[in-house]
């Protein structure tokens, strides 16, 4: 991946790749899980924590203190295994693209063939490079499996290949990796001679997968970025059935929630733990992180949002910025070029254009009109401006905070508020205008003659 962070924890629609893999192994069965970790194993451990353990221990990881194949990544995580463990799945967690469906084949495969010790899935490609080869006797037979660094002319001319994927009876397992050897091409430990002992121990049962796309691994950032593009697709269609609309270039992350006749406009990103509720629109170009869309609401093109409410039947947009812990309520407008931050702005209250409103609380049915600036920070602290319920705020006013302006109460356009105004108050504070009768042609030849020399 040419990066300091570790492979497993590269992100494809806002998750690591290892997210989707312990996903798909809890979705197939798996009782319990461990995840093989070496390099940058602190930063994979504590995020699987987060993502898994909240509540209950039901990820683990084991070390693997030298790579010496994927034979010994396995051994190492034996020991952590449950005891008596009856059945082990054995994945790489580098393939997130992985369909419970197909791993739950495996089960059955390895239960039908009763004597056989261990099921795999193998998968048929027109390009096999890189991959093991699947060996088979004349009978059809699976007897084991070939490193391509390891492979004849001959056998490196086979398509089926091993995509990585096995489920082996625990006691078996452990006796086959106990019997495993370096005599091969790069010296180390592989997990694919196993397969050779299964075939002689009662048959390796074989599953040929249906969908060779959802084991493909990921070893570059191209193949990252497809990868990405196929999640993408399967949770536009997930949520498509269930009754949302969505633009073919939309992209939502894996951990959004939609609901029932929402529409998703051309270009939308959905990002984080964003929810919209049902029959709310979000309009083309618009990038919403962490963010509540309350039933009903409306996001306007090319708004940004983040870690922010917006209350059902709200109005956003076009071109707003809601900046971390605004809260916008039921049946609120923020307009265009309007930025809020850390503010409420109540049931019904507007602000329509051209306004920053940070460190606010803006009460219900009250009106901000264009140009308007709380002046929040004075350069060491952040202070909160409070407007009351029906206040009109007139165009091109400077609220400076700390200031409380009363229900009701009306700035005049123009004004720069400094203390509080009492409810039902009007606030002016404009230098006094004076008009100077015929006074512009003189200062335009005025102006003309400076400008000639």
């Amino acid at each position: 991946m040419k990066s300091t962070r570790p492979k497993v924890l590269h992100e494809l629609c806002g998750r690591p790749m290892i997210h989707y893999v312990v996903d798909a192994a809890l979705a197939a069965g798996a009782s319990d899980v461990v995840v093989v970790v070496g390099h940058g194993r602190d930063e994979v451990s504590a995020y699987l924590d987060r993502a898994f353990n909240a509540q209950g221990k039901r990820v683990r990881t084991a070390l693997q203190p030298e790579q010496r194949g994927t034979g010994d990544a396995v051994r190492c995580a034996m020991p952590h295994l449950q005891p008596n463990a009856e059945a082990v799945l054995i994945l790489c967690g580098d393939t997130p693209l992985l369909d419970p469906e197909q791993l739950t084949s495996l089960r059955g495969a390895l239960d039908g063939a009763s004597d056989a010790p261990l099921a795999l899935l193998t998968a048929v490609v027109a390009d096999p490079t890189g991959y093991g080869r699947i060996l088979r006797d004349g009978a059809g037979r699976v007897v084991g499996i070939r490193e391509q660094k390891d492979a004849s002319a001959e056998e490196r001319a086979i398509t089926e290949v091993n995509p990585g994927v096995y489920l082996a009876r625990g006691v078996f397992l452990e006796r086959a990796l106990a019997a495993l050897t370096t005599d091969n091409a790069q010296g180390e430990l592989y997990l694919t001679d196993v397969v050779a002992q299964a075939a002689k121990a009662g048959g390796a049962a074989a599953v040929v997968a249906r969908d060779v796309g959802s084991l493909v691994g990921i070893n570059d950032r191209a193949q990252l970025a497809a990868a990405e593009e196929v999640l993408y697709g399967r949770i536009a269609d997930r949520l498509r059935k269930g009754g949302v609309t969505i633009r073919t270039s939309a992209r939502i992350d894996a951990g959004v929630v939609v609901e029932p006749d929402v529409v998703i406009e051309h270009a939308v990103v959905l990002r984080g733990q964003t929810r919209i509720g049902a029959g709310a629109r979000v309009d083309v170009g618009s990038v919403l992180t962490d963010v509540v869309v309350e039933a009903g609401a409306s996001v306007k093109p090319y708004s940004v949002a983040s870690q922010s409410t917006i209350g059902a039947g709200a109005q956003i947009g076009p071109f707003s910025h809601l900046r971390p812990e605004s809260q916008i309520e039921a049946d609120a407008h923020i307009g265009n070029f309007v930025e809020t931050k850390k503010t409420v702005v109540r049931k019904g209250a507007k602000a329509n254009h051209l306004a920053y409103l940070g460190d606010g609380d803006i009460g219900e049915g009250a009106n901000v009109g264009a140009g308007t600036i709380f002046c929040n920070y004075d350069g060491f602290k952040k202070h909160r401006t409070e407007i009351g319920p029906g206040a009109f705020i007139g165009s091109d006013s400077q609220i400076v905070a700390p200031v409380k302006v009363g229900a009701g109460a009306y700035v005049a356009t123009g004004t720069t508020v400094t203390r509080d105004v009492p409810a039902d108050a009007l606030a002016i504070g404009r230098v006094k205008q004076e008009n100077k009768e015929g006074y512009a042609a003189k200062l335009k030849a005025r102006l003309k003659d400076a400008a000639k020399k």
